[in-house]
């Protein structure tokens, strides 16, 4: 089992919109980052633990606990000449991007990035370094561990 990162932005999908969908499940569309969309690929398997990120908002941090619910499958974005994530060098025969399922495991109060800053435990989580910018980032279990069972609170 591995555990991720990832962000959103909540004026695209928050967490609360995640509470309201169909089995409280997304499809996390529109990874237009070649690493990011490696370890969608490559590496997520059913069941990795994910923390729910809302980035680029007033206050961003993390928002719940889900858990990725589905395999790799290509992103159907890139093949939708009206998406902003359109990819014209992308076909049904060559998909480039990908995307997994991710269903909400619980809504927390939110941990914001200057509370995460102040926790030695969290030092080398790769969102908080300097310059990362990754829309995914896996986390070590150490540091799922000390944020689900330490700081963690339900909402």
């Amino acid at each position: 089992m591995r555990y991720w990162l990832m962000k959103s932005e909540p004026t695209d999908c928050s967490i609360d919109d995640l509470a309201e969908l169909p089995n409280q499940s997304v499809a996390w569309y529109g990874v237009r980052n070649y690493q990011a969309r490696n370890f969608m690929r490559d590496q997520m398997q059913v069941g990795d633990g994910v923390l729910f990120y809302h980035s680029n908002c007033k206050e961003p941090g993390i928002a719940g606990i889900a858990q990725v619910s589905s395999s790799a499958y290509p992103d159907a974005t890139q093949f939708d000449k009206k998406s902003k994530y359109f990819d014209a060098k992308a076909t049904q025969e060559t998909p480039r991007w990908f995307n997994v399922e991710v269903q909400l495991v619980k809504k927390i109060a939110p941990i914001s990035i200057e509370e995460l800053k102040h926790h030695p435990e969290l030092e080398h989580m790769r969102t908080l370094q300097r310059g990362n910018r990754l829309s995914i980032t896996p986390l070590d279990p150490a540091e799922w561990r000390f944020i689900t069972s330490r700081l963690a609170k339900a909402a």
